[in-house]
Parts: structure tokens; sequence; C-alpha cells
């Protein structure tokens, strides 16, 4: 368990789950189940069942380091990796291996986003575990591939070799982007398709050599700081390396282009909580076929979600199929088969420049 390192990527602002996530309080560090724990609390106390409290570290926007400090008072400020400006999951992950490299050269890494929710939580533990037991042994880059359960387009697929099984681990054919329905349901047929998790385990080995070989520029760039990492010149060292470095994601960067890509099939209650529908189907729902968050009361309305700000309470009469959410100070009503306009909401907020709704 020693050589077990966890990486939390929680820099993202979660624009599709506007208006309760914002630029100053992104979805991370909210409550959206109405279960006590914001969706970082819930990651972080996974992981403890995975590796040392010690060996977790969260990656996020400089911004952001107060509400991490409040909402996991555990961590040091060691543990805490802030990021100046945003350029990816590339970077982010090089900074995160290059400073645990200082203190762990033979660590094994597993990378989670901050915004998923693992239902079977002792099955992810063992999965994870053995995940990190084989990347300890062998030089593969390994993501965690959900069974898919339906021709979902919501999510990107990964083409696995099925017959090239070996210790749990299966060769990646290729990485597919969101497909369109029939797609969708052409993959899941086949049964060598499961939905990409973006879920990473390695050894710092393998994939400082892999950075290396596909990303030498952004390697090189965090490399050279070895002797700023727990030290005092750590945040000046990163504003520089931010500055020069590229945006690029790892998927795009390395997992697309190395050759020793391996995908471990899991089952372990995944959802990416990207979405209010998302949220909407994790939820226990009344007679109606309703999910209700807060104070509310509703009349003549079905299959509806509606979530309501802890102060405020709302009464919704003659829905049906549409998403409710009632912040602190906005409100959107939208039906949830056109849920993929929030984004266009919030850009057209932003043309008007009501910059204190974003």
């Amino acid at each position: 368990m020693k050589n077990n390192y966890a990486l939390i990527m929680a820099g993202g602002v979660g624009t599709r789950l506007w208006p309760i996530s914002r630029q100053h309080f992104p979805k991370q560090f909210h409550d959206v189940l109405g279960i006590g724990e914001s969706l970082l609390q819930l990651t972080y106390n996974r992981l403890l069942d995975v590796c040392p409290a010690e060996n977790i570290f969260i990656i996020s926007n400089e911004d952001y380091y107060g509400l991490i400090n409040e909402q996991l008072p555990a961590l040091t400020d060691d543990q805490i990796l802030l990021e100046p400006q945003l350029r990816n999951t590339a970077p982010c992950v090089a900074y995160a291996f290059h400073k645990i490299a200082q203190k762990n050269p033979d660590a094994n890494l597993i990378v989670c986003p901050a915004d998923h929710l693992i239902v079977k939580q002792d099955q992810f533990a063992k999965l994870a575990k053995r995940a990190l037991e084989i990347a300890s042994q062998e030089d593969v880059l390994i993501t965690f591939g959900i069974t898919p359960t339906r021709p979902d387009t919501g999510y990107g697929y990964i083409e696995f070799d099925n017959q090239q099984g070996a210790q749990d681990i299966y060769k990646v054919k290729d990485f597919k982007e969101k497909p369109d329905e029939a797609t969708a349901n052409e993959f899941l047929a086949s049964g060598n398709f499961v939905w990409n998790s973006g879920i990473f385990v390695w050894s710092l080995a393998a994939i400082i050599k892999s950075y290396a070989q596909h990303l030498p520029e952004v390697n090189q760039l965090f490399a050279d700081g070895t002797s700023s990492y727990y030290t005092n010149q750590e945040k000046p060292f990163i504003a520089q390396v931010y500055d020069k470095c590229m945006n690029i994601s790892i998927d795009y960067g390395i997992l697309e282009k190395a050759e020793n890509v391996y995908v471990m099939p899991a089952e372990f209650g995944w959802t990416d909580l990207g979405t209010w529908k998302s949220i909407d189907t994790q939820q226990e729902k009344d007679a109606h076929n309703n999910s209700l968050q807060g104070e509310v009361m509703v009349y003549d309305t079905s299959n509806s979600f509606v979530k309501v700000a802890d102060n405020k309470m709302a009464v919704v009469q003659g829905l049906d199929n549409y998403i409710v959410v009632v912040a602190e100070d906005a409100v959107m009503i939208c039906n949830k088969d056109q849920e993929q306009m929030v984004k266009k909401f919030l850009n057209d907020i932003k043309e008007k420049g009501l910059k204190a709704y974003v």
C-alpha cells in the first residue's frame, strides 16, 4: 500500500450543472446528490480504501484552494496542487507525477476525476488495488472500462481486443468519441466496447516513459522542477511552466498514441455526474417518477427533476419531463430532452455581460 498513490482531478467548472455550478464554486464542491457530502469528499473517501491518506493528492485551480482546504482539512498543502490557469489534463497529470516522483519514484498512481459516482465501493477498491498491482509489475497504462448497460450516446467508448486478455486487462484497440444512437447500439452488440471512465492507473516509470516519447516538451517542462517541488519555489516555478505549456488532454496526447494501453473492464456502479439528467438517475423517485431535492411541492407533475437551494422553496404545477433548478440567485427550467441547451444558456448569459450569474 505504501507505493499506492492517488490523484483527484478537481479543476473543472462543470458548466452543464448551471445554475448551481459556478466559476467561483464549481460542481465538485457541491452536494449535488443531497446526501451530505460533496463530490470531492465522496471521491477522497473512496480512495482511502486504496492508498494511505498521505498519498492522496488533489489538483485544481488555485482559486479553489480555500474550498479544498475547507472540505478536506486533513490534507497538507503539499498534497494540494494548484494550477494557475487551465491547460487540460495532460499537464496536470505531469505536474502530479513529477512531484510525487521526488518523494517516491517507485510509486504507482490512480488518477480519478472528482465528479464521478461509484456505488459499489468495495468492488472499486478491489479492482483499483488489482490494477495498481499489475501496474507495479508491467510497463502498461491501464484505464477502467465500464461495462455498458445501455447504448448511451453521452459517453466515449473504448474498443478492446478480448482475445488478448492477461492479468485481468485487455489491449486497447481504439478510443471512440461519443457516438450517435445507431453506432452506440452497434458498440453494445459487438461485446468488445466499454465506456471510457476517465479513471487511469500506471506506475510513475511507465507514465514518465510515455510522456518522454509522446509529449516530450510537456514532460521536460515539469521535469525541470526537480529542485522546486516541496519548496517555496514550487508556486513560481509552476506559474512559469503553465505560461509555456500546451493545452492538451491526456487522452489525445498519450493514450491514443501509446502502444501499451490496456483496459480493465469494471462493474462498480459508475456514473459520470456531468449533467442534471445523470444526477436525476441516481435519485429516489416519488409515485409520479419525480426526483425532488429541497423544499418542493408538486402538482400534476411527472417525470421531472426539481432541486431547490437550502433557503428557498418551490411550487411546481403541470410539468412533465422537465428539469427545474432553483439556485440562490437564478432559476433554470428546461425540458429533459433539451438538456444540452444548458451550455447555450450559459454562453448567452456571458454574451449579455451578466458575469454575476456565470
